[in-house]
């Protein structure tokens, strides 16, 4: 059988080869949709993004201040990818049984040079969210033996392949790219797979008592300093947070606290309080890293989509 977590698409034209993550698939390979070079170069690709900081050998200098909001804060605004990729494949991982790669040795922000649009990878989290994590997440009794069957069954089930949105905690360390678009009452993270979209209102608004459960929740921020503290609640049962089938569920409160210590890096503390699913709330940091010269491509999973009836 052959598992993979990539289909790839590529421009030779315009010196594109992305690849994108498709999750595991039972004895075949997930295709990408083919696109046309014109589509490609609508998406202007490669065109010089506005205000970078650049040294004087016209590298980027992601150590540079952070951009600042009219009102002072710090701008998120940007396309980010992972800055922990998995060391272990170039690719990315096979299988949600592989271990991932020990962690690079670095400056605590993590990557020290943009990320590569045509070359994004999954996280070191992206299998097991918890892998650096002292024995691992704590998950309730009830949970374990689920864990350990998608682990297993190569995640057969995952959401991902079935063409469904990924949650948040997820999309940080698929090889996908993030676009947040910031402003001072809001900020808009937006995910090339499936046109994805999240929101969060930095307007002191209250979170819903009685929410009506959802794919990525209903989330508030609100400022301590120079960090976005965001939670969130209202995400659906059995939203899956990693490729091995870990999940939130309705129960679950959300803590990111984000913080842009420079120019090219973002951090994001995330402490997930779920006791429904886990037995304590855990703690996790996700690094991300500034991708400059390039924008999102449309990559929607059910066009030409060939998986489904293979599983059937």
């Amino acid at each position: 059988m052959l598992y993979l977590f990539l289909s790839r698409r590529s421009n030779p034209e315009l010196g594109i080869r992305r690849p994108y993550e498709a999750l595991a698939t039972v004895a075949f390979v997930i295709l990408g949709t083919p696109l046309a070079s014109t589509h490609l170069a609508a998406q202007w690709l490669k065109y010089p993004t506005v205000g970078v900081p650049r040294k004087a050998d016209g590298k980027v200098d992601m150590s540079a201040p952070a951009p600042r909001m009219a009102d002072g804060k710090p701008d998120f605004s940007g396309i980010w990818t992972t800055a922990e990729p998995n060391g272990r494949r170039t690719e990315g991982l096979s299988s949600p049984k592989e271990a991932p790669g020990p962690r690079e040795p670095q400056s605590p922000s993590g990557g020290q040079s943009p990320g590569d649009a045509s070359a994004i990878t999954a996280s070191r989290q992206m299998a097991n969210i918890g892998v650096d994590l002292p024995g691992g997440l704590p998950y309730q009794p009830w949970l374990v033996p689920i864990v350990k069957e998608r682990t297993d069954n190569l995640a057969k089930d995952d959401p991902h392949i079935k063409c469904l949105p990924d949650n948040f905690l997820r999309a940080y360390g698929l090889p996908h790219l993030l676009k947040f678009v910031h402003t001072p009452n809001l900020l808009v993270m937006l995910n090339e797979m499936n046109a994805g979209y999240r929101q969060i209102f930095t307007d002191a608004r209250p979170l819903p008592e009685d929410p009506t459960p959802s794919w990525q929740g209903y989330s508030s921020g609100k400022w301590t300093g120079d960090t976005l503290v965001i939670d969130t609640i209202g995400l659906r049962d059995d939203t899956w947070i990693d490729w091995n089938g870990s999940v939130l569920t309705q129960s679950a409160k959300v803590r990111e606290q984000i913080r842009r210590p420079d120019f090219g890096h973002l951090e994001i503390q995330v402490t997930v309080d779920d006791p429904k699913a886990y037995t304590k709330p855990w703690t996790v940091t996700l690094k991300q890293r500034i991708v400059v010269d390039a924008e999102l491509i449309d990559e929607i999973c059910l066009e030409n989509e060939q998986s489904l009836k293979h599983m059937k």
